[in-house]
């Protein structure tokens, strides 16, 4: 092979080396068209809701020119794109939100918003970057294009942290969805290489969302009428004393103690999704909370048997007792809805209670019949069966 063909060889391997990383890998995105002649010097398709961001980074000026492109969840919806200059989050994230132009026609515009929280608040100039071109349109795929230039603060560097979002519009920015892709739509991008990973925060919040649902449905939903049942029905046997007393408590110690590490789950959660409340799903966790404290602390204020106030300590632990087990049960349906969890996880839990239901129903009989036998026998005795026909003296 002659010399120059062979300098010829090194020159292309060199410039194929030297190529930028996002350019081999652009897939789809590299064939997207832009109204305006808009052209851009690299792309990557996201992860997460059908997305793709086409950028363009001069360095020296600390420029970058973007266009986000995603579809709504519906027609007329918003889609969101924007950079946080400190985490990968929604708080802090300085948006470009496009939404229907309140001319109509089907036409959208851009809007800046400094996100504090989870909470948009209202529109203005984005407090870390000064913007321009602002634009939006509606691609023949039916996604929306945000375009927008950003000058970047000093110090920025080439990789930044990225979110995007999109959600439904009427009358306003409506709140997105709250789980799967939507919880997962961040990230980080390096403007240089046009290298992405995907952030793992989604996941963690999935992962604490499954352990605060496990958690109470074995502990309020579970545990304690398992308690209960000990109570109930194996003290009217003799036999069972004083076994069933510390089934009971056992029981209702455990689910207390799993279930105040689920609640607090459950706050952790909240203080995690500033702006996402789900009010009467918190405000029945937070009852039967309350009450489950109360009948913990009743352990402690409960009367000896023959004590005249003990009467109405079993009124007050009874009906607070059975309350908290049926808050709690519906409170786990509850918290499965807003999950969105797989049916077969509804249906072992339907299972489970079921099976507790039967038992109880079951010892329901089984005690009555020895009940009634067992004041039958003691009629029979006052009645002079085996005491001459006198009445005991303590009668």
């Amino acid at each position: 092979m002659s010399i120059p063909r062979l300098l010829l060889l090194a020159v292309l391997a060199a410039a194929a080396a030297c190529a930028p990383a996002h350019a081999a890998g652009a897939g789809a995105c590299a064939a997207e068209k832009f109204s305006g002649n808009r052209a851009f010097a690299a792309c990557a398709d996201l992860a997460r809701l059908g997305a793709s961001l086409h950028w363009s980074y001069d360095a020296a000026a600390a420029s970058l020119s973007v266009a986000f492109l995603a579809a709504p969840p519906s027609a007329g919806g918003w889609v969101a794109w924007g950079l946080n200059p400190r985490a990968q989050s929604m708080d802090g994230t300085q948006a470009l939100v496009a939404v229907p132009s309140s001319g109509g026609g089907g036409a959208y515009e851009v809007q800046t918003y400094s996100i504090s929280g989870t909470s948009l608040g209202a529109p203005g100039p984005l407090s870390a970057y000064r913007t321009s071109g602002l634009a939006a349109e509606v691609g023949g795929d039916g996604r929306v294009r945000v375009f927008a230039t950003l000058v970047l603060p000093n110090g920025t560097g080439a990789e930044v942290n990225h979110v995007w979002q999109v959600g439904p519009y009427s009358g306003g920015i409506q709140i997105r969805d709250t789980k799967g892709d939507n919880m997962n739509a961040k990230g980080t991008l390096n403007l240089l290489t046009g290298a992405t990973a995907a952030a793992s925060g989604g996941d963690s919040i999935i992962r604490k969302k499954n352990t605060h649902g496990i958690l109470n449905a074995v502990s309020w939903g579970l545990l304690l009428p398992m308690g209960a049942i000990f109570a109930r029905y194996l003290k009217t046997f003799r036999s069972a004393d004083p076994a069933w007393f510390y089934l009971h408590v056992a029981c209702q110690l455990l689910g207390y103690g799993v279930g105040v590490s689920g609640w607090a789950t459950g706050i952790h959660l909240g203080n995690l999704s500033k702006g996402i409340t789900y009010s009467l799903h918190r405000n029945i966790g937070i009852t039967v909370f309350a009450l489950g404290t109360l009948q913990i602390f009743a352990l402690f204020l409960r009367p000896k048997k023959d004590h005249k106030y003990r009467v109405y300590w079993n009124a007050y632990h009874h009906s607070v007792g059975y309350t908290v087990i049926v808050l709690g049960v519906v409170n786990i349906f509850k918290g499965m809805a807003i999950l969105d969890v797989e049916q077969r996880w509804k249906t072992g839990y339907i299972a489970a209670i079921s099976v507790l239901g039967a038992v109880a129903v079951a010892l329901e009989a089984v005690t009555w019949g020895v009940v009634l036998r067992r004041r039958k026998e003691e009629s029979k005795s006052y009645n002079g069966t085996s005491n001459g026909g006198r009445l005991p003296l303590s009668m």
